[in-house]
């Protein structure tokens, strides 16, 4: 009898040991981790150490349940958004399989602030300060977004939804970004001096990836790439006048190619240009090939006045 209620306790260990082990996850954010569900305490203010690996024991309302041994043995609760699973088999998969992932073939806005613009209207902004502003004359990520414009927040949960909802995006998970993105982070996203990084992520870039490393950095890069063409370089050369989305588009399919500036549209406010925007298919910071299936975009401004610094 006791062999056979010592084999019972063994198993019952084994089992339990496999229910606790669930799966594990990387953490993509240093986000806090949370003694309790309603995010009120925060012992010892625990918080994730990116790219380090962690057991999630349970899954609940857009939450993980996690196992933490240091300092201290405990389990916390933290926002699922800050981990990506760890999937063993993803080293096997052939070119075949990883290219039936279902966001190589989303349509995507991405939206570039004329920083000029910006700044003028908005001068109290951290970004906009002469000791910061790195980004005059220059066009700025504003978004990269997936389409349509209701595809938004995916996975997210309701107390991230709500401080999103009321601009205390200061209080949402860090964003870590690699040290080359970082670089063009400071001219080309001055934005995230105010936390629009961690808004943007939030909103549109968990639709777009599993982690913000991959989404900053390709739109960072196409931000760089439009930028940098002739497209930047006339918006730069008539700054005082106004532009047409007629030749703005004939100036986009100099850099890109014929075609291309059926996918560009300009936004304008009090008849100045305030963005450009660009209809993309794919993913990924290729612009050539984002732009080869895109949608057309139509513009509903026709003619905008190009704002100085």
């Amino acid at each position: 009898m006791k062999k056979v209620q010592y084999k019972i306790v063994i198993f019952l260990l084994i089992f339990s040991t496999i229910l606790e082990a669930k799966f594990q996850a990387k953490a993509t954010q240093e986000c806090p981790a949370w003694n309790n569900l309603a995010h009120s305490k925060n012992i010892e203010n625990l918080k994730l150490q990116i790219d380090r690996k962690y057991t999630v024991l349970e899954h609940h309302k857009g939450q993980y349940l996690i196992k933490l041994n240091y300092p201290f043995k405990t389990q916390r609760w933290v926002d699922d958004i800050c981990l990506n699973r760890v999937n063993f088999s993803d080293n096997n998969l052939d070119k075949t399989k990883k290219s039936k992932n279902p966001h190589n073939n989303q349509n995507l806005l991405l939206a570039l602030s004329w920083s000029n613009y910006f700044c003028k209207t908005h001068p109290n902004k951290k970004e906009c300060r002469p000791l910061y502003n790195l980004s005059k004359n220059h066009l700025v990520l504003h978004g990269l977004w997936p389409q349509p414009r209701s595809r938004v927040y995916c996975g997210i949960s309701n107390q991230l939804k709500e401080l999103d909802y009321k601009h205390r995006w200061h209080n949402l998970p860090k964003i870590s970004l690699s040290p080359k993105d970082k670089i063009l982070e400071k001219q080309y996203f001055p934005g995230f001096l105010s936390a629009l990084d961690r808004h943007e992520w939030i909103k549109h870039g968990v639709c777009y990836s599993n982690e913000p490393k991959s989404y900053f950095h390709d739109g960072l890069t196409l931000t760089a790439t439009i930028d940098r063409s002739m497209l930047g370089e006339y918006l730069r050369a008539n700054i005082g006048a106004s532009v047409s989305i007629y030749t703005l588009r004939k100036i986009f399919e100099k850099s890109f190619g014929k075609g291309s500036g059926k996918h560009i549209a300009l936004v304008c406010r009090n008849g100045k240009v305030s963005e450009i925007r660009i209809s993309l298919r794919g993913k990924g910071d290729r612009l050539l090939n984002l732009l080869k299936d895109a949608p057309m975009l139509k513009s509903k401004c026709y003619k905008g006045f190009i704002e100085g610094n």
